[in-house]
């Protein structure tokens, strides 16, 4: 059976051993195979159009800082832990933390709303126009957790890893900040938006 079947998925696992040994090539398969998802996450996290610098320094960090790896987390979550300190470090040295999704929906359209006809096209522009407000009036921490659970749909333990929190933290949040979102979706339709 060959390796690169999709019956047996190449493991992350092997490709970082090989780069801790100083084998390039493999540091560079990880990159080019979660470069997608960490410049996603910076978006997200709210690099905006600094997320391309922020993917990219990241990598070097995290080449750095490989020897440190330890598997105790999947190599996607540990580069996009260090994704979001970079990130954090963007929101600091810019003096603000605001605009958490502000280009979501552009860089990755939700596909349930995808419609051919114009009126599911502006029915969906209105539904991730209202979510994006929803979101920016959440506390900032209440936005990372949403994020990491539900557009990068990372699980509970890569959510505990990327924002370094306990899980007792990230499910209490979670709970809370969804509840404050469904809160702030129902005001917004209410009042029309």
């Amino acid at each position: 059976m060959s390796v690169t079947s999709p019956e047996v998925p190449l493991d992350d696992d092997e490709f970082v051993t090989r780069a801790q040994a100083g084998d390039r090539e493999a540091y560079e398969y990880l990159v080019a195979r979660h470069t997608a998802s960490a410049y996603r996450t910076a978006v997200l996290l709210g690099a905006g159009s600094d997320a391309e610098d922020v993917t990219q320094e990241a990598f070097v960090k995290g080449y750095r800082k490989l020897s440190r790896y330890r598997g105790e987390s999947s190599f996607r979550s540990w580069i996009l832990a260090i994704v979001a300190n970079e990130t954090r470090n963007l929101h600091r040295s810019r003096g603000r933390r605001d605009g958490l999704v502000l280009r979501a929906a552009a860089v990755n359209p939700d596909p349930e709303f995808i419609d051919d006809g114009a009126v599911g096209a502006v029915l969906a522009a209105e539904r991730r126009a209202m979510l994006v407000r929803a979101l920016r009036l959440l506390p900032v921490k209440d936005r990372e957790v949403i994020v990491c659970r539900f557009f990068l749909d990372l699980s509970e333990d890569e959510t505990v890893t990327m924002l370094g929190w306990p899980r007792g933290t990230v499910k209490s949040r979670t709970s809370r900040a969804l509840a404050k979102l469904r809160g702030l979706l129902d005001r917004q339709e209410v009042h029309g938006g």
